[in-house]
């Protein structure tokens, strides 16, 4: 009996035990569950993907901003990218020309395969744009402002919010600008249209701060005809254009058969204007910049700065764009990364060109680059390492609609020369040191340094040739 008793004293122990060690394994479980889904939480937080926005002019000439030694030009919030990102030096693009850049740059591809060859040449529909890739990887997406690619009204898709405009044959007009709201064509009487796409922006920006974003914000200014806002239409009325190439005189846009309106009458006073365009576009980018800071998601957003194509203002002669010399292919780039760039305020030499842009998106998403993107990521140049991702590139232009008299043009760009060959023109091939002569002044074919390195330079733009006939 008394055996038994302990036997039944000892069962109600070991069971007394078993609860406890269950309470305690139950306890336990619950606090593993609660600290994995804290630092889970965290670890999310930590690598949570990186807002996006893009900014893109028109026409910006390369050097025009205070940070670039301009003589007075005020570009404030440019010049504060420029310190507290990265600028590259080199950068270009690969057909300086309003529609087929802006197709590049939204599609990593060359003119020659995503089809929009010049102004008129349409938009296809088939084209995978950045905006959609970036939507499949989670991001809710913007495209607001300029598109301007010719033919119909595209369908974007993978675009949460589509606003742009179709007046002035896609040019839109800086006053009273109608815009095409997410398909609702809606007048915009009394808006200046800088501010009026800001605006736009701003109230995304606000709607999608707790989401990854990509804000695609393109911009008409400073595209003629120069229309500055009031506020700013004689600001640099006092200034002089002594820094001007030579032949940037008051009439200069009647000579050697150039035609552009933007610059016919008074190239002076023209200019003053263009100035005055890029100053109110540097402050709709700090009106940007200011809100991420406001918002507080300034550090894990990319902000690039960047332009369709350079813009000559009297350089060999020539206005607008189009030809294969320097003011026409430069472009701005420039980058501000907090979370990123580890040496704020340094300028890279690394060229770089309009494609790269929607590799360097998909790449900071942590999306996979397509195969058929021609573009390469810059990524690892912003975040500091030490990459090479080409040492030249092919710049191609075709033909235009009158009245512009700029040939076919196929040309090779190194670090250090510039060969230019023209299809269907009795114009000869071109071929400038780049380092010696950035003005693009003395031709070097017919020239025993132009004989050293012209081979090679034939050899390369022939291949680029062959790659362009195949697609």
């Amino acid at each position: 009996m008394k055996q038994f008793c302990l036997n039944k004293r000892q069962k109600i122990i070991q069971k007394k035990a078993i609860r406890i060690l269950s309470m305690k394994l139950i306890i336990t479980l619950i606090l593993s569950s609660i600290a994995f889904i804290f630092f889970s939480s965290i670890v999310q937080a930590e690598i949570k993907k990186p807002n996006i926005v893009f900014i893109l002019s028109d026409d910006h000439r390369w050097n025009h901003m205070g940070f670039m030694d301009h003589p007075w030009i005020q570009t404030p919030n440019m010049d504060r990218m420029a310190k507290e990102g990265m600028v590259f030096n080199n950068a270009f693009c690969t057909t300086s020309l309003c529609s087929p850049s802006r197709a590049s740059f939204v599609t990593g591809q060359y003119a020659h395969k995503h089809g929009v060859k010049n102004n008129i040449t349409p938009w296809n529909n088939k084209n995978v744009t950045v905006l959609e890739l970036l939507k499949k990887g989670g991001y809710k997406t913007a495209f607001i402002g300029k598109w301007h690619m010719p033919g119909h009204f595209p369908k974007l898709r993978g675009v949460d919010r589509f606003i742009s405009f179709t007046a002035k044959t896609g040019q839109g007009q800086y006053f009273d600008c109608p815009l095409i709201i997410d398909g609702v064509e809606t007048q915009r009487k009394g808006k200046y249209i800088g501010e009026d796409l800001t605006d736009f922006a701003i109230e995304f920006i606000n709607k999608e701060k707790d989401n990854p974003f990509c804000l695609y914000l393109a911009h008409k200014a400073p595209h003629g005809p120069f229309k500055p806002p009031p506020e700013l239409k004689d600001f640099y009325e006092d200034k002089n254009i002594d820094h001007l190439p030579k032949w940037a005189h008051r009439y200069a846009g009647m000579c050697d058969g150039e035609i552009y309106g933007g610059v016919l009458w008074n190239a002076e006073a023209q200019y003053k204007r263009y100035c005055s365009l890029i100053t109110s576009l540097d402050q709709q980018v700090g009106r940007v910049i200011d809100e991420l800071d406001r918002l507080g998601i300034a550090e894990n957003t990319i902000v690039i700065y960047s332009t369709d194509n350079g813009f000559f203002f009297g350089d060999k002669g020539h206005f607008d764009k189009r030809w294969a010399y320097e003011a026409s292919l430069r472009i701005p780039f420039i980058v501000k990364y907090p979370a990123g760039i580890k040496d704020p305020g340094n300028q890279s030499e690394k060229m770089v060109l309009n494609v790269d842009l929607a590799p360097t998106l998909l790449d900071l998403a942590g999306i996979s680059v397509p195969d058929y993107m021609d573009g390469k990521s810059i990524l690892p140049i912003i975040e500091g390492q030490s990459v090479t991702l080409r040492d030249n590139f092919h710049y191609e232009f075709f033909k235009d609609f009158p009245p512009y008299t700029v040939p076919g043009i196929d040309a090779v760009r190194t670090g250090e020369f510039l060969y230019i060959e023209y299809n269907e023109s009795r114009m000869k091939p071109e071929l400038y040191n780049i380092l010696k002569d950035p003005e693009n002044i003395n031709n070097l074919m017919e020239t025993p340094e132009g004989a050293k390195v012209l081979p090679g330079l034939e050899i390369q733009l022939e291949e680029y040739k062959r790659r362009k006939s195949h697609g």
